[in-house]
């Protein structure tokens, strides 16, 4: 992944990961892998594990321990009011910057 590619991941993976969780709860591996079928196959597993730590921080996620098969129990992520508020004002600011970049890509002002 290009440098290019990875600055704008910084600012849209929040986004992306909250994305994710409006379909099921999901634990961090299983976000991980989630992301890389979707094709963000080069996001190290330690950069979802510190994003899910903000998002749990800013109360975006409700979080619940469930028993693991193997080791300790697995933290579930699943998405809340606030998140979805969140998420919603996300795809808003998405709409919005992909419309205004077509229009420059497109030679428009």
């Amino acid at each position: 992944m290009g440098r290019q590619m990875t600055e704008m991941l910084k600012g849209t993976l929040e986004g992306i990961v909250l994305a994710l969780l409006t379909g099921k709860p999901a634990y961090g591996y299983e976000i991980t892998a989630l992301l890389r079928a979707q094709g963000f196959s080069d996001i190290a597993e330690g950069t979802v594990y510190a994003l899910l730590v903000r998002i749990e921080q800013k109360g975006l996620v409700d979080v619940e321990k469930r028993p693991s098969e193997k080791g300790p129990p697995r933290k579930v992520y699943s998405l809340n009011a606030q998140g979805l508020e969140y998420l919603n004002e996300f795809w808003r600011t998405w709409g919005f910057l992909t419309e205004r970049l077509e229009q420059l890509r497109e030679g428009g002002r």
